[in-house]
């Protein structure tokens, strides 16, 4: 096949295989050629600041020399075998080590297969049926994980609305909805029905939102109280907040939390961890054929991802790297704040040091319908000249690197200087 050389030919062959053109991740009119520590570039030769980092992963930067030697020495020795190997083993001990709900674990390929395991794992240690989600939090792609993540038509609580098509509608009647950070309506719910409620699954920051002062405290007391199983999605918090997580940053414990992204360095692999009473319905033999949850992955633990993964955390724990990755995330929200200030625009930046996105609003964001405020008209312009002029993010969120350099910094500054400058209250 004759060789393509841009990207509008790649474009249009991907339309002949691909639904919609695309992976179902990215906006598919970028292909992505090659990664580099702080930047990629794609298949035109344009190079960027990477904030979009994988989609959180890359927290250490692309093609990092110390986890390509890992991976390269384990390579030559086989890629998959579908049993154990002593790398799972090790990285598992190091989670085990780290993460304070983290007992013992069970390895998947993906953080919303975890996130699945992890509703179902709470169902089968409760006895009990519903799950309780926060309207917009993000935990994958399995039915109850679709009730109400990005709904265009609002219902009333705990009501679930389906955002996708093919869920049946037995999936509604065990989820319930609720808003993020509200307190009040949480303990009125659970006073309502907490003895069909087998989890409460939560984002600790759900998707930039951060919580208010007691709103995790105030799960956890009210699970320990009404014995329900509380999850922590950790998959995008998990050794960013912190090497301990989220839950240690916040101070709060879990029953279950998810893992993914960050465990991986890159590769395919990701964990739900819990108190060893909990994960021994993975074992048949602790719990009997009724209790039993089965879990198989082909991929599972697998050993390049478990090598890359170990290299990664243990960049990660030298000292300084957290305090460098937020002092990296905050120089970048206090121009941005300085920029759109000096412009009269409004807005907030809304998140954490780690991961943030400025939205057009002069409301408090405290959940997800106060994020639909945002100004879109300035939010798509916002964004659109930050990769005109060199600045690669999602839409939603910005993801910080321990990677940045000062001409990320300045390229940055640069993008973000002119982007203030053309918005309009």
């Amino acid at each position: 096949m004759e060789k393509l050389t841009n990207q509008s030919e790649w474009i249009e062959r991907a339309k002949e295989v691909l639904p919609a053109g695309g992976f179902g991740n990215f906006d598919p009119s970028i292909f992505i050629r090659e990664g580099r520590g702080s930047r990629v570039w794609d298949e035109d030769g344009n190079e960027y600041v990477d904030y979009l980092i994988g989609s959180g992963p890359m927290l250490i930067g692309h093609s990092n020399p110390e986890v390509e030697e890992a991976v390269l020495s384990q390579i030559s020795k086989g890629t998959t075998f579908f049993a154990n190997n002593t790398f799972g083993v090790e990285l598992a001990e190091e989670i085990c080590n780290s993460v304070k709900c983290a007992e013992q674990i069970r390895y998947v390929s993906t953080g919303g297969e975890a996130d699945m395991y992890a509703m179902r794992l709470a169902r089968a240690y409760t006895g009990r049926s519903k799950i309780l989600k926060f309207e917009g939090g993000y935990h994958g792609m399995c039915s109850e994980a679709q009730m109400s993540l990005a709904p265009a038509k609002l219902s009333n609580f705990p009501q679930a609305v389906p955002d996708s098509a093919g869920i049946p509608e037995s999936v509604k009647s065990e989820v319930l909805v609720a808003p993020f950070n509200d307190i009040a309506f949480i303990e009125n719910i659970l006073a309502e029905e907490s003895s069909e409620i087998a989890g409460i699954i939560v984002e600790p920051l759900q998707r930039l939102i951060p919580p208010i002062k007691n709103f995790l405290p105030t799960l956890r007391k009210l699970c320990t109280k009404y014995n329900i199983l509380l999850i922590f999605d950790e998959v995008v918090t998990g050794y960013r907040f912190s090497y301990g997580g989220a839950q240690e940053y916040y101070g709060v414990t879990p029953d279950i939390c998810t893992l993914g992204k960050i465990i991986g360095g890159g590769f395919p692999l990701a964990a739900i961890a819990g108190k060893k009473e909990i994960m021994d319905h993975f074992d048949k033999e602790k719990v009997g054929s009724d209790n039993f949850l089965m879990q198989i992955g082909t991929l599972s633990g697998n050993p390049i991802a478990s090598v890359a993964g170990l290299k990664t955390l243990e960049i990660l724990k030298r000292p300084g790297s957290y305090e460098k990755l937020r002092q990296n995330g905050q120089r970048i929200m206090d121009f941005a704040s300085k920029k759109l200030n000096e412009n009269n625009v409004d807005f907030k930046v809304v998140g954490d040091q780690t991961l943030f996105e400025i939205i057009f609003t002069n409301d408090e964001v405290l959940n997800y319908r106060d994020v639909q405020k945002n100004n879109l008209k300035n939010y798509s312009k916002f964004n659109q000249l930050l990769k005109e002029n060199g600045v690669f993010k999602p839409i939603g969120k910005m993801y910080i690197s321990l990677s940045l350099t000062e001409d990320d910094f300045s390229q940055t500054e640069f993008a973000i200087e002119k982007a203030a400058s053309e918005i309009k209250n």
